[in-house]
């Protein structure tokens, strides 16, 4: 079951049966539970345009597939069109006229591509690849230290895995997906590798003063010391403080091993490690060399089956015009290096691909292939022939994938931002600012909104504060009571959500005594039970899934926390009033123009957290 949004075009009818009139067209929404099958969809189309049921052609605008019994609406695009019996001769035409400028188009495209070609042989270097072979070789070198399983395991002992784990399995739960595939599971964590590594490295426009932590200012470069060159720091910054004057030293470390150590740096340190991390965690990973000066990540997505774009500067994932359309590169050479060779994939960043030849003058598009097809052989010999048969039939898929892309049309709407690492200075001098509207995403699905066990815990702690109130229980009792419940929670959320627990001794055990139907119903509601242990005491354990508590248990500390706060600012409950306040807003599905990753999702509206929501008083921007 899966809710969509479809977008149904329709031109107009005078009458059922009778004669169509074109003059001008309708849009309809329709919001549509796949479960409920085909029928309820045609009869809420009926609804909103008066075509009867039997009279409906419902056809897939993208790829004038016709809906059918046999059609699998979670994959269709949103985009249809209903046709009643009798327009299909009209609509054939204007598909006809579509294709033609289709056609037209993807001519003029070879067109240029061809003129692109011909102007490139008078601007390149015939020096037979020797410098576009200098530019690529030396990162097979990089890439290589990826595979040492001693540094592997120096970095993932730097990773709090169990709390990726958690988060992962937390944001495919919150998409109601409580039982993921090994596949949609290391995609997840993937994703929070991402994320975590975007909060833990160091982005360093100036280095701070050794002696001081302040502010200073580039004075040139230093000589590497014997144990900087040790770890790849060819290059030294030198930096004077504006405050002490002391002078400090940035070594250029491209040794991942050392930079899991200092944390920080550039692009260039940024890229290397983490795809360092992506490999110490098993995946296939590469560095991705642009020749306009930048460095990101690719890894192979199982759950995709193709290669994913990671820029851990940014932190954004699967969002390859990020650099030609968000930061408007102009880009010329984009080259993915792993242990396995290396492999030109321009042609994903792109959908200007005829714009990019004219800027590819280093040698030969024949001499590129050349150059990459030697360096790539000479680090797959030894190779299994299962193993390069594994790598080939890859290779195939991603090259028919990149063909296409080079013809693809970017979608006008599409809003990507500038970019966001380094100082608005560096920035700026480099062009790489974008559009200062731009947002990060602009296209939102519809997302099913899993909040009932929010609606649990806040009906679980009514029925505390109405004990409470019936019974008249003193303020001071009552704080005592959350506090501890507070205590309670903070231990069970800060173990291994694998196998939570926490004790209740005897105090703890006595004060939920009187309130222990009530207790037990909280538990329920954030997937808890309360069991004897052999030993005669009182537990606290996970029941069931333990995402559940995962999801469950931070919602149920801010609405305890909240309690607390009115409590102790003597804004009591009174009796009828129940926490935290009547008629919850909560939704089946939840759909966005604009949403923020990986946090501001629209669903967070109901997740009952606070830290999830902002409010932005200049307008929604975000």
């Amino acid at each position: 079951m899966v809710a969509r949004r479809f977008v149904v075009r329709h031109g107009p009818a005078a009458a059922a049966g009778g004669s169509v009139e074109r003059e001008e067209e309708e849009e309809h929404e329709v919001e549509y539970d796949t479960e409920h099958g085909l029928d309820v969809l045609r009869l809420q189309i009926f609804s909103l345009t008066a075509v009867p049921p039997d009279l409906q052609k419902i056809v897939v605008e993208a790829d004038g597939l016709v809906v059918d019994d046999g059609t699998d609406l979670e994959t269709v695009s949103e985009r249809l069109r209903l046709l009643a019996i009798g327009e299909e001769e009209e609509d054939a035409a204007a598909a006809a006229r579509a294709q033609e400028k289709s056609d037209e188009e993807f001519a003029r495209m070879l067109q240029a591509e061809e003129e692109a070609l011909l102007l490139q042989q008078y601007s390149i270097q015939n020096d037979g690849g020797d410098v576009f072979r200098q530019r690529v070789e030396p990162y097979m070198h990089q890439v290589l230290m990826y595979e040492d399983p001693v540094g592997q395991e120096a970095a993932r002992k730097t990773v709090p895995i169990c709390e990726l784990e958690e988060k992962a399995l937390v944001s495919l739960a919150k998409e109601g997906n409580f039982n993921p595939s090994n596949d949609e599971e290391k995609h997840g964590f993937l994703l929070q590798l991402l994320f975590w590594f975007k909060q833990s490295f160091r982005w360093v426009n100036a280095a701070p003063c050794d002696s001081c932590g302040r502010e200073t200012s580039n004075v040139g470069m230093g000589t590497p010391l014997t144990s900087e060159i040790k770890f790849g720091a060819s290059r030294v910054e030198i930096y004077r403080c504006n405050h002490c004057s002391s002078i400090t030293r940035f070594p250029r470390y491209n040794d991942p091993r050392k930079l899991i150590q200092t944390r920080r740096g550039r692009c260039g340190e940024w890229a290397n490690c983490f795809t360092f991390y992506c490999r110490a965690f098993g995946y296939d990973a590469r560095l991705i060399l642009d020749f306009t000066d930048h460095v990101w990540t690719e890894c192979f997505s199982n759950l995709y089956g193709r290669w994913m774009h990671l820029d851990p500067c940014e932190g954004v994932y699967d969002n390859p015009l990020l650099y030609e359309k968000g930061w408007n590169k102009k880009l010329d050479y984009v080259i993915a290096i792993s242990k396995d060779g290396v492999r030109d994939v321009t042609k994903r960043y792109t959908r200007k691909w005829h714009e990019v030849l004219s800027r590819r003058t280093i040698t030969s598009e024949e001499t590129v292939v050349a150059v990459l097809s030697s360096i790539t052989g000479k680090y797959r010999t030894g190779l299994s022939t299962d193993a390069l048969s594994v790598i080939e039939n890859r290779e195939k898929e991603e090259s028919e994938e990149l063909s296409k892309s080079a013809y693809l049309q970017v979608e006008t709407a599409l809003s990507l931002p500038g970019r966001l690492s380094g100082s608005v200075e560096w920035r700026k001098a480099r062009s790489e600012l974008g559009q200062a509207d731009s947002l990060s995403c602009s296209s939102c699905p519809i997302r099913k909104c899993v909040d009932a066990h929010v609606s649990n815990i806040y009906d679980a702690l009514s029925a505390f504060l109405s004990h409470f109130c019936d019974k008249k229980v003193p303020k001071e009792r009552i704080i005592e009571v959350f506090d501890t419940l507070k205590t309670l929670m903070l231990t069970l959320k800060n173990s291994n959500f694998k196998s939570r627990s926490a004790t209740l001794d005897q105090k703890t055990h006595h004060l939920f005594e009187e309130i222990f139907p009530s207790f037990e119903r909280l538990l329920s509601a954030i997937s808890l039970k309360a069991e004897l242990g052999s030993a005669g005491h009182q537990s606290v354990t996970v029941a069931g899934n333990p995402i559940h508590s995962s999801l469950a248990l931070p919602v149920a500390l801010d609405a305890v926390n909240e309690i607390l706060s009115n409590y102790k600012n003597n804004t009591s409950f009174t009796e009828g009033n129940h926490f935290p306040r009547g008629n919850r807003v909560c939704s089946g599905s939840v759909l966005a123009s604009r949403e923020q990753l990986p946090i501001g999702i629209a669903t967070a509206a109901f997740d009952g957290i606070h830290s999830s929501k902002w409010e932005e008083p200049d307008g929604a921007k975000g």
